[in-house]
């Protein structure tokens, strides 16, 4: 997949959780998952972004962290939010797919930069 084709999918994911933390309910749970989510959701876009032009291998696998591990702590507001059925449950559930698909890819595109160093 080219870099240009993640980064699409990032920004379409980002713009899948505001409209999902957008519909949560105006509740103290709901704002806190809101907050956190929205947080969470919206950064990898960005770091992979700072990543693409990283100033050496090092710098890339750590920028490619920082956004993997933003994705896991997506992963898991989601399931919160599916869970506590505070959102609807086909939108929870493409969100969560796209989630694990790209966590998938940035393990294995960290994987690969590790071995190359």
């Amino acid at each position: 997949m080219k870099a240009q084709e993640i980064e699409d999918r990032l920004i379409d994911f980002a713009v899948l959780v505001i409209d999902i933390v957008e519909d949560l309910p105006s509740s103290r749970a709901g704002n806190h998952i809101g907050g956190q989510l929205i947080r969470s959701g919206t950064s990898p876009a960005p770091n992979y972004g700072e990543a693409r032009s990283a100033e050496s291998r090092r710098d890339f696998i750590h920028k490619m962290k920082i956004s993997l591990k933003e994705l896991r702590e997506t992963l898991i507001w989601l399931k919160v939010i599916l869970r506590k059925k505070m959102a609807e449950g086909s939108i929870m559930i493409a969100a969560i797919a796209e989630c694990e698909e790209l966590i998938s890819i940035f393990v294995a595109s960290t994987k690969t930069a590790d071995s190359r160093i």
